[in-house]
């Protein structure tokens, strides 16, 4: 591996850490949060991380990085994580993640429009290769579909899509760490849940302490520590190459129900896996990435400074 693409292996491994975490998502709302209230469990994954982060880093969006910052968290926070719950909550087993599997096609395509990335025959394959291992791998989960589970399913892929590619062409200002991006991105999107919980499903339920402590890891490991990763990961990588390590999140889930849950893996299941681990690997290895790493390293940044759009192509932006 050429040096200059090797220096993208310690990126790619932490920024993979975010969707092995998002993995165990579905094991921790099933076997620890109060059953029906998406909303609810919305909000205190996304709130206390994102007031957490903004304590620690006491840096505030200023000009154009208000609106900037609460469009980036109504699309990575605000609309995806209700949706998300919302699936997770009508589908059976992990339905959910097959459909929200096409997230790297959603992704090419709006890569194309707003940044410029012409997607190749290779990604696209490899997006269909994603899909279908991922798809493989819930086979037998795959019981009675309800419409609204798969409707707020594909909603939930589609606003995280959005959200990566706006991340990537609007970058982050001069002197902003990751932390405080993150920070801003989940207190905008969990003030943007506030009120729609409290609307639809009225006051917050009793919880136990096995509910706090499913809370507890949601919004600090699973929420707080995962996106600041990934959003640092967003700004060194390509909007495809980061997409493309979503099926860990599928597989990771699959793995902790085995490992935990006693549920097995069959033959075609474990091909599934096979399938959707290579093509997340065969994802990060485009030439795009030796390009990103090289912005990386020189501190271009897009949409840097007074919070104008500077979208560079095909240099993403160097945002750690």
């Amino acid at each position: 591996m050429p040096a200059n693409r090797s220096a993208l292996v310690p990126v790619i491994a932490l920024t993979a850490l975010a969707p092995i975490s998002w993995g165990t998502t579905y094991a921790v709302t099933t076997e620890f949060l109060p059953p029906d209230r998406p909303l609810f469990t919305a909000l205190l994954r996304a709130l206390p991380a994102g007031l957490l982060l903004l304590a620690i880093t006491r840096v505030l969006p200023r000009g154009a990085w208000w609106w900037k910052a609460t469009v980036l968290g109504a699309f990575n926070i605000g609309a995806f994580f209700p949706l998300l719950f919302l699936s997770a909550y009508r589908l059976p087993g992990g339905m959910a993640a097959a459909v929200g599997s096409v997230g790297p096609l959603f992704v090419a395509g709006l890569a194309a429009v707003l940044l410029g990335e012409r997607p190749t025959v290779r990604t696209l394959l490899t997006g269909v290769a994603a899909a279908l291992g991922v798809s493989l791998v819930v086979l037998r989960a795959a019981g009675e579909l309800d419409a609204l589970g798969v409707v707020a399913a594909l909603a939930s892929t589609a606003s995280m899509s959005t959200g990566i590619v706006l991340t990537k062409r609007w970058g982050r200002p001069d002197g902003v760490g990751p932390l405080a991006l993150t920070g801003w991105q989940l207190t905008a999107g969990g003030l943007l849940i506030a009120p729609l919980a409290l609307l639809v499903e009225g006051a917050p339920p009793a919880l136990d302490g096995r509910a706090a402590a499913g809370y507890l890891y949601l919004a600090l490991a699973n929420t707080a520590v995962a996106y600041w990763l990934w959003f640092r990961g967003i700004g060194r990588l390509t909007a495809t190459q980061v997409t493309f390590l979503g099926p860990l999140s599928p597989l990771t889930a699959a793995f902790v129900g085995w490992a935990a849950l006693g549920q097995a893996l069959t033959p075609v299941q474990l091909a599934g896996m096979g399938l959707a681990f290579g093509a997340t690997v065969v994802g990060q290895t485009g030439v795009r990435g030796v390009t990103a790493a090289r912005g990386a390293e020189t501190g271009s940044r897009p949409g840097s400074g007074s919070g104008a759009e500077k979208p560079r192509v095909p240099v993403p932006a160097s945002r750690r």
